[in-house]
């Protein structure tokens, strides 16, 4: 009998597969600001960047559910990609994220941060940069390639499905946490039993 998850999931249906299997695991792979401004009660944070770098080291020592969760499903379906490739089965996609979550009326546990999703700071600094660039051709024409390169850079990231500029968002003091601890937070994937929920 084949007990697999199907590859994505709906937010009524993530409710009910919690339900009925309280074992389920909902990992959200957004950064820990991201995750501390708000985020599914009882979730685990595992940021995709972190997967990214322990890819090989995601074996599952369990045989629990795992649905993966973001702000709109994008950065969860690539970690679902990473998964596959490591061989991780049980996994599902919550469709349209925490966006979707929201607006379903779901249960949400909100921090005091009151931090911008990852795409929301995407399109405030390409935003800028764009503005200031543009502006600053009046002085000095050739400014006017870097709005260029900002817009093929944005072109390029809907094109791959990846962001060069979210992952170095990622990195500001910002959008982490002091409690950053990557086994733990693998853990809570790969673990028998995870350490906490947030």
């Amino acid at each position: 009998m084949d007990t697999s998850l199907p590859v994505s999931l709906t937010p009524e249906e993530v409710r009910e597969l919690q339900e009925r299997n309280p074992r389920v695991r909902i990992i959200d792979v957004r950064t820990p600001g991201e995750f501390a401004g708000m985020h599914i009660p009882g979730s685990y944070n595992v940021p995709l960047d972190l997967l990214r770098e322990h890819q090989r080291e995601l074996t599952a020592n369990h045989d629990d559910p795992v649905v993966l969760v973001c702000r709109s499903g994008m950065r969860a379906d690539q970690a679902s990609k990473l998964m596959a490739e490591s061989g991780l089965r049980q996994v599902s996609v919550l469709q349209g994220g925490i966006s979707e979550w929201e607006r379903t009326g779901a249960p949400l546990k909100r921090g005091s941060g009151g931090r911008w999703a990852m795409e929301r700071q995407v399109r405030l600094v390409a935003g800028l940069i764009v503005l200031v660039f543009v502006t600053a051709s009046a002085v000095f024409d050739p400014l006017k390639w870097v709005a260029a390169a900002i817009g093929a850079g944005l072109t390029f990231a809907a094109i791959t499905d990846t962001c060069l500029m979210a992952r170095l968002l990622a990195l500001l003091p910002y959008n982490r946490t002091d409690r950053c601890d990557a086994l733990t937070m693998l853990a809570a994937l790969t673990g028998t039993t995870p350490a906490q929920r947030g």
